[in-house]
């Protein structure tokens, strides 16, 4: 006897809330199995007649999508079985399809390349990843345990109007696309969706306007900074301005490399340090300004293994991970009070970051090689910038810095 596939609202197990699980039923020699769809509706927006949502029901496009793919699925299952003429159950129907979307929905996937992530020290990577799985369940409403396939155009472009509605920027937009895109990638090269599933040939990402603001302030606004009389604000708000001014000072070292300086990166009067995202050696002078600021922190007991700035404390964050998280808590704060700063001196959205873009902007107007710093200083890509920068010759950098102030 061949098997049969409905959706039923199954009342007999209703939900905390108060809605319905909506459960598909298959039928084999008068067995049946039910296999939920992760949804649940109130019962007045089910039809119970004819077993489809009302007309009125929330979101009645996007279940009956689901529930035709679904449905779509045990049928096709159910033909090939009786095609090749297969012995077969509802049990072992519906452990099919389990089996699958244990290893293969977007969900686990993400949860495996985040876990891969974290095994292999790539925190920023899986933060990004995180981030993006976040705003995922958050779209689907914690219901991220579907295949790959269910990702199609419309899909996508529902994921991108919800995002909109909720304020994002195209810059946002893009980076949560970009990488649902890799792990859509990622699912086609492990063979859990088929390339003929891919949505991103017909749904550019490419669209989204990711072009960075200009940041950039006057070196006038960097005296202001550097003059303004904090000794009623917070002592953070004195380490904020001192990384800040640090990083501009300092080639536009960005704020995690301030934090993992340690005294031992300081030879010669130059500083010398590996850039802990791209792997590359950066050397640069070391100016009046920037010893001054050190010497803030000195307590006189320091050796070489000791950190510069009061970010970290060897003794505290000895892990990566413990790292990570302190400096990811302390940039934000930096950056909160840069901008009550900021706002102190008339500079909307001071940020560590307009620390770097100001440092660019000084280098292209010093004459240094257009070629090599234009876009790359500090507009769509800044981890390029600091690339660049370790292939200056040391005079050229130490000679546009005489133009900081």
């Amino acid at each position: 006897m061949k098997a049969s596939t409905e959706v039923v609202c199954y009342k007999y197990k209703p939900l905390k809330d108060g809605t319905l699980p909506l459960m598909l039923r298959v039928t084999k020699d008068r067995k049946r199995k039910y296999v939920s769809l992760g949804l649940s509706l109130h019962e007045k927006f089910w039809d119970f007649e004819k077993g489809k949502p009302k007309r009125n029901c929330p979101n009645k496009e996007q279940i009956e999508r689901l529930i035709a793919a679904k449905t779509a699925e045990y049928n096709d299952l159910i033909v090939e079985m009786t095609t090749q003429q297969r012995e077969y159950t509802a049990d072992t129907l519906v452990s099919h399809f389990r089996s699958q979307t244990q290893c293969g929905s977007v969900v686990e996937l993400y949860d495996k390349l985040i876990a891969d992530m974290k095994r292999e020290k790539q925190l920023g990577n899986a933060e990004v990843y995180k981030y993006s799985r976040a705003s995922l369940l958050k779209f689907t409403g914690q219901r991220l345990q579907i295949p790959f396939r269910n990702i199609d155009t419309k899909w996508l472009r529902r994921y991108e109007d919800w995002l909109r509605q909720r304020g994002s920027s195209d810059t946002t937009i893009s980076q949560l696309f970009r990488t649902l895109r890799s792990v859509f990638n990622k699912a086609v090269e492990s063979q859990l969706v088929k390339r003929d599933y891919y949505p991103f040939d017909a749904y550019k990402v490419s669209k989204f306007d990711t072009r960075t603001k200009k940041r950039a302030v006057g070196i006038e606004d960097i005296r202001q900074i550097i003059a303004l009389d904090l000794t009623e604000f917070r002592p953070l708000a004195r380490l904020a301005r001192d990384i800040f001014v640090f990083s501009y000072f300092g080639a536009g070292i960005n704020f995690a490399d301030i934090a993992l300086l340690k005294y031992g990166n300081i030879q010669n009067g130059r500083v010398q340090y590996i850039r802990k995202k791209t792997g590359k050696p950066i050397n640069f002078r070391l100016t009046d300004e920037m010893h001054a600021i050190i010497s803030k922190y000195r307590r006189g007991s320091e050796t070489d293994e000791d950190y510069i700035f009061p970010i970290l404390d060897r003794r505290i964050h000895k892990t990566e991970q413990q790292q990570f998280d302190r400096i990811h808590k302390m940039r934000r704060n930096t950056n909160c009070w840069l901008r009550k700063i900021g706002q102190t001196v008339g500079i909307e959205h001071l940020t560590t970051y307009v620390a770097r873009h100001t440092f660019a902007t000084v280098l292209k107007r010093s004459g240094v090689n257009i070629a090599i710093i234009s876009e790359s200083l500090g507009h769509s890509d800044l981890s390029t910038t600091q690339i660049y920068l370790d292939s200056f010759e040391n005079s050229q950098i130490d000679a546009a810095m005489q133009n900081l102030l």
